[in-house]
């Protein structure tokens, strides 16, 4: 308890010095507000933009988990069949990585040029943001069962079935979750890249990237600096929300979820 108690006062002792010095900068070289507002002036946008703010947020919520979600069915899926062909995984799996090292922000307008503006382009950006990392942590967990594992449960006239449900999954599911915690703050990042070049199919309405583009234009940096945070705050609680529901899966019987014992 003390321990935790000295970490969070650490961390507000750094958060005042680092505020500090933000003032201490616009005081010193004279910024003026539209360039760099104060902390006090963002707090006083976040407090009058919160309907703006919240609409925006809710937006790109939707967005970000959809496109993680099919992601990370699909990319299971997808692994799945790469650990039962190992012929398959050979000719596919090069173009899984050749997926995430293709530019999205130059396929992007591609892909709102096909679907249109709105939902189901920002949603296929994040997809295609996530897919890959998915694919391959949870390929890897799949095919890296001790070989004396697979054959006792040989031996023990396990089906293929067996040998997957009881050995291969659970073995997987650290590399699993090691994926989706990756692709939950790529998956905002996706949703905004997306909603920076889609829009909104209607004026006015849109999520973080759009309120972002419509804030640059209109020189609100206040409130551009409200949406970082909005930003922020969403890839941070997607993270903490797979970290809880790894937490569950394997705090019970998985060493990297026991608590860290003094040595």
């Amino acid at each position: 308890m003390k321990r935790n108690l000295k970490l969070a006062a650490n961390s507000v002792i750094v958060l005042a010095c680092l505020i500090g010095l933000w003032k201490l900068v616009i005081v010193l070289f004279h910024v003026p507000p539209y360039m760099l507002p104060t902390p006090w002036r963002i707090v006083r946008t976040v407090a009058t933009r919160i309907p703006d703010l919240s609409a925006a947020l809710l937006v790109t919520i939707e967005e970000a988990a959809i496109g993680l979600i099919a992601a990370i069915v699909a990319g299971v899926a997808v692994a799945l069949i790469f650990a039962r062909s190992p012929l398959i995984r050979q000719l596919l799996f090069p173009y899984t990585i050749l997926l995430q090292t293709v530019p999205i922000m130059a396929v992007t307008p591609l892909i709102i040029m096909w679907m249109g503006p709105g939902l189901p382009s920002v949603t296929l950006v994040v997809f295609i943001f996530c897919l890959p990392v998915i694919i391959a942590n949870t390929t890897q967990g799949l095919i890296s069962v001790d070989e004396n594992l697979v054959q006792l449960f040989l031996m023990n006239n396990a089906s293929q079935l067996q040998i997957l449900r009881k050995l291969r999954l659970p073995n997987a599911l650290p590399n699993l979750f090691t994926g989706i915690r990756i692709s939950a703050g790529i998956s905002v990042i996706g949703g905004i890249t997306g909603e920076l070049f889609a829009g909104s199919t209607r004026v006015g309405e849109g999520g973080l990237g759009y309120a972002i583009i419509y804030a640059s234009n209109q020189m609100e940096t206040g409130y551009l600096f409200a949406l970082v945070f909005a930003a922020t705050v969403l890839g941070f609680s997607f993270f903490f929300i797979v970290m809880f529901f790894e937490w569950l899966a394997l705090h019970n019987w998985h060493e990297s979820s026991r608590p860290q014992m003094a040595e």
